[in-house]
């Protein structure tokens, strides 16, 4: 995390001097004759740039799988813009970057950089539902700079976050799924591009970052790396490697303050994401093992292992602790055994390269005032909460309610500073809400663009104080349209979930917070659909939850019920201490929280009351 405090002047001037620099260069362009609204590239004087203030670019990524196209950017909160610079190590006849809602070339948001054989042209265009590209009457990328350097080609461009123009893409919290591709040859009209003749790539990355300084690690601080053993990369497209490693037996209790990615160089553009998981503590011995995490033959044991301690995503920055709290490891009662797990992306099968990435935990045994916890919200893993087929949108929502916090959480409450979003393959969006009174107090975590791809701790843009008797909502947003058979709850791929590991202090007995169906209610449902589609002969009692979702026949109307289901039957709450006993209560057959929605939609207001969206 590398956001700005004291620069932030010397940056809003810097902005400031750019956009003026922007605004001069569309003065000496205009008597230039370029398609429409382009800007002609070709015509641009060099810029003094010896005599300029550099803009920094503290975020950075590389784009396709070699490492050829480069993408970085600065982010201003004050005139709600985003300055992105991208590099092209050898530039043909062009290049292409967008924007779409799961990274379709489709209907995408674009700007493109082409010439005609003779002169270069910049704009900002879009793309039809065939992937046919226009350029957009209304011009919202502002190209500052183009400029051949000994490493390539650089162009420095802005744009708002919201244009308020229906066909650009607005920029929010969450994942933004970048697409980009080269042009090899010449266009004579930009109309003649179809995003779907040219070889395109897609990235995902955290544009907008929370606006505060990263904190000073003290100074007898100490690193431990957990790292891939010089893995050979398999020439596959996709590999998730698992490796086990021990703590020392003697390692003393410790706060972790910060955690980084150690990537092995030239590999930038392969590895993924990272994650390093602590096995549960009551196993006492986890089996040496590095291998494909997906192999049959790994050790069992490697499945106790899912308690989550760092999590890095290409593009993501060093993560910070609070300064009065950090997460332990290592004494009595914690698991000596980690289980690092790396995501390779290898789309061009490149072979014999070797790899040792992971993640380096900084770690003091000074212990600060407060254990960081980590608490699971959302719904329980169970074939009870289900998605019809064929479904372009669907939800599941499950909660954490106030009987739960008003048993389990101290006096003051718990301080929410980051968290992590998980659902399976068919999740599109996840969403938790903070609800105090009855009404909806604030968003927790919201990312309406998530994909599975793309999972990373992400530090909220406030901390966020949960009392007693608070419900936390979480809601997830499904598509299944590409499937024929119902998708039900659960630890497989194909399986789903709906989570959000929040990231809290002071560490409390309440290790998870969430909710399914109440079972009862659920197999009226059965019986109801089967008797209506004329089955008298329902099996509701003789089969398991999986099996009986799949037998029904699914239409609308059994989906529509079943979402009314979810939205009004009461719940079954696990309200699980770390020991994973329930708290004492009674916890099943409980009623929905009534809410009153009063926060606004995330979108930015345009002029005339009317909204941009994505």
């Amino acid at each position: 995390m590398r956001i700005f405090s004291k620069d932030v002047r010397l940056q809003d001037f810097t902005i400031m001097y750019f956009t003026g620099l922007a605004a001069l260069m569309v003065i000496l362009v205009a008597s230039y004759q370029a398609p429409s609204n382009a800007v002609d590239v070709s015509s641009l004087k060099p810029s003094p740039s010896s005599s300029l203030p550099l803009l920094p670019m503290p975020f950075r990524m590389p784009l396709d799988p070699l490492g050829n196209l480069q993408l970085a950017w600065n982010i201003s909160y004050a005139t709600q813009e985003v300055y992105i610079q991208l590099r092209v190590a050898e530039l043909r006849h062009g290049v292409v970057l967008g924007m779409s809602d799961r990274g379709e070339l489709t209907n995408a948001d674009l700007v493109v950089l082409w010439d005609n054989g003779t002169r270069s042209y910049f704009g900002d265009a879009w793309s039809d539902s065939k992937g046919h590209v226009s350029l957009d009457s209304h011009q919202d990328y502002e190209l500052i700079e183009a400029k051949q350097k000994a490493d390539g080609f650089y162009l420095l461009f802005k744009r708002p976050f919201s244009t308020c123009d229906p066909r650009d893409y607005v920029i929010e919290e969450g994942t933004v799924h970048v697409i980009y591709g080269l042009l090899d040859q010449p266009l004579a009209s930009l109309g003649d591009l179809n995003l779907s003749r040219i070889h395109m790539g897609v990235q995902r990355v955290l544009m907008l970052r929370p606006d505060m300084p990263s904190p000073t690690l003290p100074p007898e601080v100490k690193t431990m790396d957990v790292l891939a053993p010089n893995v050979i990369i398999p020439n596959q497209e996709t590999t998730y490697w698992c490796f086990i490693q021990k703590l020392p037996d003697d390692m003393p209790k410790n706060h972790i303050v910060m955690y980084e990615s150690v990537i092995t160089p030239g590999n930038e553009a392969i590895v993924h994401h990272i994650e390093v998981f602590e096995c549960a503590p009551d196993v006492r011995e986890v089996p040496q093992y590095s291998g494909s995490c997906d192999d049959k033959m790994k050790p069992k044991k490697l499945n106790f292992c899912r308690h989550v301690l760092a999590a890095w995503a290409m593009g993501a920055e060093a993560f910070y602790y609070p300064p009065d709290a950090g997460l332990a490891i290592g004494g009595p009662g914690s698991s000596r055994f980690l289980r690092l797990e790396v995501h390779y992306h290898n789309p061009l099968l490149i072979s014999g390269r070797h790899d040792s990435s992971g993640i380096r935990l900084h770690y003091t045994h000074n212990l600060r005032r407060y254990d960081a916890g980590i608490m699971e919200l959302g719904l329980v893993y169970t074939p009870v909460m289900a998605i019809p087929p064929k479904q372009h949108i669907f939800y599941l929502t499950g909660y954490c309610t106030s009987k739960c916090t008003r048993t389990a959480l101290p006096p003051g409450g718990i301080y929410v500073f980051a968290s992590q979003l998980h659902t399976h393959l068919a999740g599109r969006g996840v969403r938790t809400v903070l609800v105090r009174g009855g009404k909806e107090l604030d968003v927790v975590q919201e990312d309406q663009h998530f994909s599975t791809e793309y999972q990373t701790i992400r530090v909220l843009k406030k901390m966020i104080n949960i009392l007693p008797g608070d419900v936390l909502i979480t809601k997830c947003t499904y598509n299944t349209e590409d499937r024929s058979k119902p998708t039900v709850g659960g630890f497989g791929i194909m399986e789903e979930m709906c989570v959000n590991y929040i990231h809290y202090y002071p560490r409390t007995q309440l290790e998870l917070c969430k909710s399914h169906v109440d079972p009862g209610y659920l197999q009226k449902y059965f019986s109801f659909i089967n008797r209506f589609h004329g089955n008298d002969q329902c099996v509701c009692g003789d089969v398991g939850v999986t099996d009986q979702y799949a037998q029904l026949h699914w239409d609308d109307f059994a989906g529509e019920v079943l979402d009314s289901l979810y939205n009004t039957a009461p719940i079954s709450m696990h309200c699980n201490q770390s020991t994973a006993r329930l708290f004492p209560g009674e916890w099943e057959k409980q009623p929905l929280p009534e809410v009153t929605s009063i926060l606004p939609k995330h979108r930015y207001p345009c002029e005339g009351g009317a909204e941009s969206y994505s």
